[in-house]
C-alpha cells in the first residue's frame, strides 16, 4: 500500500462507518445503559475512528482506555477526534495526557496508552464494561482470542468487534484474475502478525463467535460490508494497490498477470465503472439477558 498507515485509516473511516451493524451497536449500547459512567477499552485504536463512531451512540458519560502500539497514530487520533469534535460542536481539552470531550449530552473522558497487544495485561481490562476493537479480529490468532474471551469474562464486560475481514470479495466488472487476487489475498492474511500464531484471518469472526459461547457469553455476528463505488475511488485504488502486493508476495511466478490485472482494474476505476465489496463481519457479545452484571 503506497499510503501511510494514519492516511489510510482516514480513507476507510467513511466506508467503515457506513457498513457497521446498527443493530449490535444497539445491542451493546442497551447492554451496558446502566452503567455510569460507561467504562470503555478500545483495542489498537489507531487514529480513533471506533472512539468516534461509538461516543455519540453509547450512554453520555463516558470513560475510555484507548490503546495502541503506534505512537505516530496516537497522536493523529489526538488531531483527529478534536477536529471531528469541533465539527459537532463539542468542546475537547487535553487531560492528564488524554482528552475530555464534552458536550451538552456528552461528557466523555479518553485516557491513552501505547501498547504492544502481544499480552493482555489484565489491568487494562479492570472494571471495563464494554471492550471493543475495529478491524483487529482477522490479525489476531485463536490463542489470543481466547485469551481476550478470558479477560472479558473475569470482569463480565460486553464486547463489540468491528469490521473483521472474512475473506469474500466481488468486483465489478469483473476479471479472470480476481479469483486468484482473492485467494492469495486470504491465504496471506493467515501469517503471523505478532500476537499469538498464525493471523485468524477470515475466520475470525466465527473463531469469535465459538470462543466468546465457550466463555458463557451469548455472541451474535452480523455482515458488515464495504460497498464501494464511484465515490470510494482513491480507497478502491489503495485496496487493489494492497491486494496485488499481497498476491505478488505468495506469487511471484504471477508477476505479469498481477500486473495485467492492475491496469486493467485501474482503467475501470479511472472509467467510473469501478465498484468492489469487501465482505466483514462486526461480531457482539454479552452476559445475563442483556445487562452487565456487577
Amino acid at each position: 500500500m503506497t499510503v501511510h498507515l494514519s492516511d489510510w485509516l482516514a480513507l476507510r473511516e467513511p466506508a467503515d462507518a457506513a457498513a457497521r451493524s446498527d443493530s449490535l451497536t444497539r445491542t451493546i449500547t442497551d447492554v451496558v445503559a446502566p452503567c455510569d459512567p460507561v467504562r470503555v477499552l478500545d483495542l489498537a485504536t489507531g487514529t480513533g475512528a471506533n472512539l468516534r463512531y461509538l461516543v455519540e451512540r453509547l450512554p453520555p458519560r463516558q470513560d475510555w482506555l484507548v490503546t495502541d502500539v503506534d505512537s505516530h497514530l496516537l497522536v493523529r487520533l489526538r488531531e483527529r477526534t478534536s477536529s471531528w469534535a469541533a465539527t459537532r460542536g463539542y468542546a475537547v481539552e487535553e487531560h492528564q495526557g488524554g482528552l475530555m470531550i464534552r458536550g451538552e449530552r456528552l461528557d466523555c473522558r479518553v485516557a491513552v496508552r501505547q501498547l504492544d497487544l502481544n499480552t493482555l495485561p489484565i489491568e487494562i481490562f479492570s472494571g471495563r464494561h464494554l471492550v471493543t476493537s475495529s478491524a483487529l479480529l482477522d490479525l489476531v490468532s485463536e490463542p489470543w482470542l481466547r485469551a481476550l474471551a478470558q479477560r472479558c469474562r473475569e470482569e463480565r464486560a460486553a464486547a463489540l468487534f468491528a469490521l473483521n475481514y472474512d475473506g469474500r470479495s466481488v468486483c465489478s466488472p469483473a476479471e479472470p484474475e480476481d479469483d486468484v487476487l482473492r485467494d492469495a489475498l486470504n491465504r496471506h492474511q493467515l501469517n503471523d502478525k505478532g500476537l499469538g500464531g498464525p493471523a485468524a484471518g477470515p475466520d475470525a469472526d466465527r473463531i469469535a463467535l465459538r470462543v466468546f459461547e465457550e466463555a458463557g457469553y451469548r455472541a451474535l455476528s452480523e455482515e458488515a460490508n464495504w460497498n464501494l463505488g464511484t465515490g470510494e475511488t482513491e480507497l478502491q485504488r489503495q485496496l487493489m494497490e494492497g491486494w496485488a502486493e499481497a498476491a505478488l508476495e505468495l506469487e511471484p511466478a504471477l508477476a505479469g498477470s498481477i500486473a495485467s490485472w492492475r491496469v486493467r482494474r485501474f482503467a475501470h476505476l479511472a472509467a467510473g465503472r469501478s465498484s468492489i465489496v469487501v465482505g466483514h463481519h462486526d461480531v457482539a457479545a454479552w452476559l445475563y439477558a442483556g445487562r452487565v452484571v456487577r
